[in-house]
């Protein structure tokens, strides 16, 4: 019998071979960064399930197998010759491959000898950019490559990583855009990543088969590249399995598979790896930690006895919608906090009719929405104020910390410090497209490893050698995360370090200070990200000095949005009522502005209100329905003022002549 094992960024594949080549036995699984043990119990799998007769031949490879494969003193063949052994035996036509993996893209050019191009750190356009774009979207892969056949509209989406695609795909999500057109554009975006990034003009002809598991499960995909590459690409049985059955066919090795399986399971993994001071260095300090931090709170109360008079502050945020419901004092009612599901409207649209339905006579005296959705959720709902992000957590800030110096606030995608100088904001610090040390930085990160971020989050509290991944962006730090696995890093060591990454990356990549002194004493901390105790104890101990996180960390932009509409002394909130509410309609239309020849892809969100908020212009023309000021057009104004130049010119009293091409 022969085994082969193909160990990937994410998965393990396996097939088992009789005497006449047969497939006896295949396994596709995740191992979720349990590579040695994942591997140890699918060896015993095959041990106890398949007749391995007297002589058991083995070959491993894959991009995560080389270092264990090392270790535990088991034949390696590298995954590129190992496909091409396969293709070579199964299609011998084929000109050229096409294979995405979970964090491994490749072409191989099999005509006229044999040219690979491969991904190096950077896993744009990978099965693992389609699932953080799935996620995104909050559907799976399947059901994006499903709705995908629907769409009607590809829009320009970065896929050189999910940081920056992130970047272009929520403001269409805010916006109101078709999730069909989304998910065919993030299609469209792995295929340019892969033909830009690795065939690099080098022509793809001929005879074209897909491997991989992105290419086997998404059809949509399929068409996508064939589309694109004008042909009609193949993905054969078991385009799976492609680089196992290379390597189950390359495999002239004997081994003993009881000692392959026990050397596999006593495997500890590498004491070399570079670590940091570990978090916490036993339960009582984290005991004290969790109680310092329970004391800046805000008064709840029922509110039962307080609808006479409340406001509401909204925060439709990159990721998620909170809610906060005060009172005249400043405590609080009710909040809430939901995943946005790509559209903040319908999540606020249940929000108020819940509120509406639990408190029939309720008064909102005040209503402000701060967050990425902040003018489609005023022009649906009519709120009072549409807030900056900037103003509302800096409002919430001081009512915990009437002398705040510095706040910091780590969403899901995005990051907001300010300096305070005199009670007012000095500098203000933003990142920009990368969304490294955010929130999404770790969901994503945790979602590869298998966990639910709460429990991910935990795990590294107690870890005794968190590893030290440094302060890089996601993409980059993908590379860093699986050399840990393959080294034998614990899930433990590489969730306790990528929190202290989240907060390298913030400080330093984002901020930019040299110094953290230079931060001051008085610091809040607030956003989702920073309920994640490992996240917090993290920035602690880079700045040294022990900082205020409000219980409320995560609604702070609603809390900051609720109290300053009480600050204006509103005596009735325009806030769409219970009757509207009812009769509350969206629509959302795709629609191309002829105003001028940029011919925008115009999204038109229209409400039953009279209201519509329309996305994707580059001007205020589809707004404002006004003509261009042509007295304002600089380009005419030179242009006559060349042409009058030239009129006043005396060709005979003249030194030398000037030729200006009027087409520049």
């Amino acid at each position: 019998m022969v085994i082969g094992l193909d160990i990937g960024s994410t998965t393990i594949k396996c097939v088992v071979l009789d005497s006449q080549e047969n497939i006896v036995f295949s396994s596709y699984e995740r191992h979720l960064s349990q590579i040695t043990s994942q591997t140890a119990r699918m060896l015993e799998k095959i041990a106890t399930s398949v007749p391995l007769g007297e002589d058991t031949f083995l070959m491993v490879s894959g991009s995560a197998g080389m270092g264990m494969a090392e270790r535990c003193g088991l034949p390696f063949i590298q995954e590129v010759y190992a496909t091409r052994v396969a293709a070579r035996r199964l299609i011998p036509d084929a000109d050229v491959i096409i294979e995405l993996g979970g964090e491994d893209a490749k072409i191989l050019f099999l005509s006229h000898g044999i040219e690979v191009r491969m991904n190096g750190s950077c896993a744009g356009g990978t099965g693992a950019f389609i699932d953080q774009m799935a996620t995104l979207l909050d559907m799976t892969a399947d059901e994006m490559d499903e709705v995908a056949e629907r769409a009607e509209k590809i829009y320009t989406i970065a896929s050189r990583c999910g940081v920056f695609a992130k970047s272009d795909i929520q403001p269409l999500l805010n916006q109101g855009a078709r999730k069909s057109d989304i998910a065919a554009s993030i299609l469209y975006a792995v295929v340019n990543q892969t033909i830009g990034g690795l065939a690099q003009g080098h022509p793809i002809l001929g005879k074209v088969v897909y491997l991989g598991g992105p290419l086997t499960f998404m059809s949509q995909l399929r068409q996508s590249f064939d589309k694109t590459i004008k042909t009609t690409g193949i993905c054969p049985e078991n385009s799976l399995h492609y680089v196992a059955l290379g390597a189950a066919y390359s495999a002239t090795e004997k081994v003993n598979l009881q000692q392959a399986i026990e050397s596999l399971s006593s495997y500890k993994g590498d004491d070399s790896l570079p670590s940091i001071k570990p978090l916490f260095e036993n339960e009582d300090e984290y005991l004290r930690f969790v109680q310092r931090h329970s004391l800046a709170t805000v008064p709840v109360l029922d509110t039962g006895s307080c609808v006479d008079g409340v406001y509401l502050g909204i925060d439709a945020g990159s990721t998620t919608v909170k809610t906060v419901l005060i009172d005249r004092q400043g405590a609080i009612l009710e909040t809430s906090y939901q995943n946005n599901s790509g559209n903040p409207v319908p999540i606020i649209k249940a929000r108020l009719e819940k509120l509406y339905q639990k408190h029939p006579g309720i008064r909102i005296l005040g209503s402000a929405v701060t967050g990425y959705g902040e003018e489609i959720v005023r022009q649906a709902f009519q709120v009072d104020e549409g807030l900056v992000e900037t103003v509302a957590h800096f409002t919430a800030a001081k009512h915990f910390m009437p002398q705040v110096e510095f706040v910091i606030d780590i969403g899901g995608q995005d990051i907001k410090c300010f300096q305070i100088h005199n009670g007012a904001v000095d500098n203000i610090f933003l990142n920009e497209a990368c969304s490294s040390g955010c929130g999404s930085f770790l969901q994503t990160f945790a979602t590869a490893l298998g966990y639910p971020i709460d429990q991910f989050a935990k795990l590294g509290l107690f870890a005794k050698r968190p590893v030290d991944l440094g302060s890089r962006c996601t993409v980059f730090m993908n590379s860093s995360v699986k050399q840990a696995q393959k080294e034998g890093a614990s899930v433990e060591d590489i969730s306790a370090g990528l929190s202290v990454s989240v907060v390298k990356n913030a400080l330093y990549k984002v901020i930019r200070t040299t110094s953290t002194s230079s931060l001051g004493t008085h610091v809040v901390v607030q956003g989702g990200t920073f309920l994640n105790d490992a996240v917090l104890r993290a920035f602690e101990q880079e700045l040294g000095l022990q900082v205020v996180r409000p219980d409320i960390a995560g609604l702070m932009g609603a809390y900051g949005a609720a109290l300053h509409c009480r600050s204006s002394a509103r005596r009735e909130s325009s806030i769409i009522d219970a009757q509207g509410l009812a009769a509350f309609t969206h629509e959302v239309k795709v629609t191309t502005c002829r105003s001028c020849t940029n011919a925008c892809r115009l999204t038109v969100n229209l409400f039953n209100t009279g209201y519509r908020y329309i996305s994707g212009n580059r001007c205020e023309r589809p707004i404002t329905n006004k003509a261009i000021d042509e007295s304002l057009d600089l380009y005419a104004w030179k242009l006559r003022r060349l042409q009058q130049m030239a009129e006043v010119a005396n060709p005979e009293t003249a030194k030398e002549a000037i030729g200006i091409p009027i087409g520049l």
